[in-house]
């Protein structure tokens, strides 16, 4: 395999992770959360009892992981294309500054408070504010996310363009 298909392959792949994470994002957005937060802070220890089994504390963080060796591999591999390589390392930036640093800054301390200490520490009305402050900060991570798959597919398509051969017009 050429080093510029493996490239489009690692790229491809990428891309596809970057939107099946945003896609999974959303539906965590639009599925999920209204049945956690609708009535904090009884609907979190529903939700609690619910995912026993699994959750999506299982499947984001091994997503997240993989989303930032794939874009990582991809930066490395495209870097020798100009077109391409500026859009993946701003989908990078925008991975690890709006979905993993903002995540880790702002969402791991909530989740703790709602879910871990819940209301053996925290007073009902805390809780609920602690709740209401997630799903608003929840709306930056997923157009962070939103955004994070928009410019891999970019890179995908400026890379794509960047080496594959053009037509030539038929001679008349």
């Amino acid at each position: 395999m050429s080093r510029q298909r493996f490239a489009l392959t690692v790229s491809t792949v990428y891309a596809w992770i970057a939107a099946v994470a945003f896609g999974g994002i959303l539906v965590e957005t639009v599925v999920i959360y209204p049945n956690v937060f609708h009535d904090a802070p009884a609907s979190l220890a529903e939700s609690m009892e619910f995912f026993v089994v699994t959750g999506p504390a299982d499947l984001f963080p091994p997503l997240g992981a993989l989303t930032v060796v794939a874009a990582a591999t991809t930066l490395v591999l495209l870097r020798r294309y100009p077109a391409a390589r500026w859009w993946i390392a701003a989908s990078l930036t925008s991975l690890l500054l709006g979905e993993f640093l903002y995540s880790a800054l702002y969402f791991w301390p909530r989740n703790d408070i709602m879910f871990t200490e819940g209301l053996a520490v925290h007073s009902v009305e805390f809780l609920r504010r602690t709740a209401v402050e997630f799903e608003a900060g929840h709306r930056l991570r997923l157009a962070m996310s939103g955004v994070t798959a928009a410019l891999a597919f970019t890179g995908l398509l400026r890379f794509h363009r960047q080496v594959s051969p053009r037509p030539t017009p038929p001679a008349s």
